[in-house]
Parts: C-alpha cells; structure tokens; sequence
C-alpha cells in the first residue's frame, strides 16, 4: 500500500479534530440530513472541486459530476440527479460549471477514435456542430477552444432548462433557477456566463412545454 495513500487517513483525522475544535456538534449537525440550495453540475477534473471554489461547507452544494460537465436527458445518472434535487431537495439554483483547459472538451475537437468515449465526446461535438459558423470565425486555435467551453456550459443548461421538472417548479416557486460558470484555472477566478433562463425558458416553451398547461413566462 502506497504512503500517499495511506495520508488519505491520516488527513481525514486531522479533518475531524479541526471540525470538531471549531465546533463539537459539526457532525450531530451534518448527519442530520441536507438542505442545499445549490445543485453544482461541474466536470471530473480532479482540479475543479465544487465546494472549494464556491467556499462552501459540507451538506450546501449537490453536486453532480462528470467528464466535460455534460447533461444528457438520456443519461438515468444526470437526470435523476436533477430530478432528485428538483423535487426532494428543493435546491433554488442549479449551475453547470465548466473549465478552461477541459481535457473532454479538448478531446471532442480531436479526430481519434477514442473508444467507449466516442459516444459521450458526440455530444460535446453537437455543440460545436450547432455553434459551428461563430467557431470556425476564431483564427486561435486557444481562443476558440475556450469559447467551445463557454459554448458547452451554455447548451448543458438548456438541456436542464427543457426538463419537465425543472418547468413545473419553476411556475409554482420561481425555483429552480439555472445559471452556466466557467472556471479560470489560471486565475481561480469564476466566471458568470450570465445566461438569461427566463429569456431561455420562454423561448423554448414553444417547443419544450412538458407541463401541459397555457403558462408563458411572466405568468400573465
């Protein structure tokens, strides 16, 4: 057995006494149950953690997480993740928060074969198909890559945005609201994409309304 990872616990011991110090009932609390109003939908980089880069505590993030930060109403893990927090947890924002310097995204612009990947990459590949006019228009190879990035958080929260759940909470909570991140690696530094979900929402309701009623954004 490795000595890293035999440090694993021995950090963990170190966790518990600085969490107790700073509060005995830490755990009585944490093991009472959560109540996030964030769910984080971000990408496995083993250097973009959740909870870290928002300064949050343990039991105020959901967090769902995988290769390039992808959303695909097909795929039973993500959507019942959503679903989950949707309707249980009641989270009132969900973000999908993607990176620069996104190896799946990087690979998605690579023509390889890459396997059991190729169907997963297919998606990110969608994106730039559907955003291909304004990316083929950006002469550095690094400056489109990272827009492809942006491009891809922005598609992911539509693909939450048409969700049937997320719909019928929204017209009876005004929540869950959906928000799209990016993550400066370079600078720590997160970015809001500032994506509008009520202009978005409205929108694609001519073609998304899942909740079989007459609603229109502004609930006139």
């Amino acid at each position: 057995m490795s000595k890293n990872y035999e440090t694993i616990f021995e950090n963990n011991k170190k966790w518990i006494a600085e969490k107790l110090n700073a509060d005995p009932e830490f755990f009585d609390k944490l093991a009472a149950g959560q109540n996030p109003e964030y769910l984080y939908i971000g990408c496995s980089d083993s250097r973009a953690t959740a909870e870290e880069l928002m300064g949050m505590a343990p039991g105020e993030v959901f967090v769902h997480r995988n290769i390039a930060n992808v959303v695909n109403t097909l795929d039973m893990n993500s959507t019942a993740v959503i679903e989950y927090a949707v309707e249980h947890l009641k989270v009132k924002h969900i973000i999908v928060c993607g990176h620069y310097g996104c190896g799946g995204v990087k690979a998605a612009m690579t023509p390889e074969d890459l396997g059991i990947l190729n169907p997963w990459l297919r998606l990110i590949r969608d994106v730039y198909r559907i955003h291909q006019k304004e990316l083929d228009a950006i002469e550095c190879d690094q400056q489109r890559y990272n827009r492809l990035v942006e491009l891809n958080v922005q598609e992911q929260c539509i693909n939450i945005i048409k969700m049937a759940c997320v719909q019928e909470r929204y017209i009876l909570d005004d929540y869950p609201i959906v928000h799209g991140w990016v993550f400066n690696m370079k600078t720590g530094k997160l970015i809001d994409l500032e994506i509008d979900f009520e202009e978005i929402l409205a929108d694609i309701q001519k073609v998304y309304d899942l909740t079989n009623s007459t609603w229109v954004m502004g609930k006139k």
